[in-house]
């Protein structure tokens, strides 16, 4: 990796702090990654990614920004892309995925505060993200109500915080509110980059965001194949990568991926043998670096064979479905995608249990672990609902709660090996 000191620099990091995280990152990264076996070819670039993901990406945000394009930064799948490249912005996932600087964090937060919300406080209070430095805007989303209030807390710490409502429930007044929403931050990304949004850049931006979700759309399909051709482990890296690289290049990336993966499957080939047993993971997203509870799984004797997860297939299956020829009437099909997302906030919330079932059927999956993130009350909530429905299918369902510590690894492979012995029961 080049000496990108300068530029950290430059951002506000400490430099001392940020090694630090890089170097734990570093080796966290090579013992789970690149000690697999068999690995596609195509995983190399994502690889790449991952080595620089500080370094060559920082650099490209920041010429992009000398450029006088913005850089729009946001926690979760709500906030559009399509409406910031539609401005020529650049939209990149932020940090929330570590157990870093917690103790800073709960200097603000109480301590059962969910971890993804306390890494989002405790990378910005350590000064250890460049995604968060060289973001313009940071948008802040109201899906639960740890975020809502701690939104009012981070504001004085960023330079441009952007709160977006969010409805929580489906219905026509709640689709209207997220219409409204995203009518109002696109005036918001107009003031910010003197930019404005037209039919034909909005036209242009769904194109590229339809592509970057087709060829997700496209992995997570061969993913059925049995031996599984990659990892679920890598395939979740691909899924967490779908955050912070330039989507064009991404989009390229994982089609020669998909590609190397379909002759794989052709072959017969696989990263596990023939009849591992097979998982879907469902419940919270998993941001970089949170690896924890896919190695406990894929150590036990099992493939996870797809996520159910913002960090996953519901963050990429639906595209926007463009209908009309005015920003207004292309705004209501970007509505339309965003408002099928089915995130524990809503209630009720049906589609996520029947898409559940679907994938283990679609993904010839024999069992789902349920993983929720201690505190995270909508995923907590609902996890006891979509097990007993589940079960009551004749799925088997674990249900795991966790942070993103590793205190707990040692109990949760326990219960791992005991539900995966069940499932080969079956």
């Amino acid at each position: 990796m080049s000496d990108y000191t300068k530029m950290w620099q430059s951002l506000g990091l400490d430099l001392k702090n940020h090694d630090a995280l890089l170097s734990v990152l570093g080796k966290a990264y090579s013992d789970i990654f690149l000690s697999q076996k068999n690995r596609p070819e195509g995983m190399k670039y994502f690889d790449f990614v991952m080595s620089e993901v500080h370094g060559l990406r920082i650099k490209e945000l920041m010429d992009a920004k000398a450029q006088g394009r913005k850089v729009i930064g946001s926690y979760c799948v709500f906030v559009p892309e399509e409406l910031v490249l539609a401005v020529d912005g650049v939209a990149v996932g932020l940090c929330a995925g570590a157990e870093f600087n917690f103790e800073g964090a709960e200097t603000l937060l109480p301590r059962n505060t969910c971890s993804l919300i306390k890494a989002a406080f405790g990378f910005k209070l350590g000064k250890v993200c460049p995604y968060l430095e060289a973001s313009d805007v940071v948008v802040g989303e109201n899906t639960c109500d740890g975020k809502k209030k701690a939104y009012e807390i981070l504001g004085p710490l960023v330079k441009d915080l952007y709160v977006m409502d969010l409805p929580q429930t489906k219905s026509e007044m709640g689709r209207a509110l997220l219409k409204e929403e995203y009518r109002k931050f696109i005036a918001k990304l107009e003031e910010v980059s003197g930019k404005k949004v037209t039919v034909a850049s909005l036209k242009k931006a769904v194109e590229i965001v339809n592509a970057k979700r087709m060829a997700m759309k496209r992995l997570a399909a061969i993913r059925a194949a049995d031996p599984a051709p990659i990892s679920g482990l890598d395939a979740l890296l691909v899924n967490q990568v779908f955050f912070h690289d330039d989507p064009l290049r991404f989009t390229e990336s994982v089609n020669k991926l998909c590609n190397e993966l379909e002759i794989r499957v052709k072959n017969g080939t696989g990263v596990f043998p023939k009849g591992t047993t097979r998982v879907v993971v469902s419940g919270c997203p998993m941001a970089v670096p949170n690896w924890k509870v896919p190695v406990l799984i894929e150590s036990s004797k099992a493939v996870i064979v797809g996520e159910e997860s913002c960090v996953g297939e519901r963050g990429t299956r639906w595209l926007t479905e463009v209908k009309g020829n005015t920003v207004d009437e292309i705004l209501d099909s970007i509505t339309d995608r965003y408002f099928n997302i089915d995130c524990a906030v809503f209630t009720p919330n049906p589609s996520r249990v029947d898409y559940v079932k679907e994938m283990t059927k679609k993904l010839h999956a024999q069992g789902v672990i349920h993983y929720s993130l201690q505190f995270c009350q909508p995923y907590i909530m609902e996890s006891g609902p979509v097990e007993r429905e589940l079960e009551k299918s004749g799925v088997p369902t674990l249900r795991l709660e966790t942070d993103y510590s590793q205190e707990d690894t040692g109990q949760l492979k326990t219960r791992i090996e005991a539900f995966v012995e069940r499932l080969k029961k079956k």
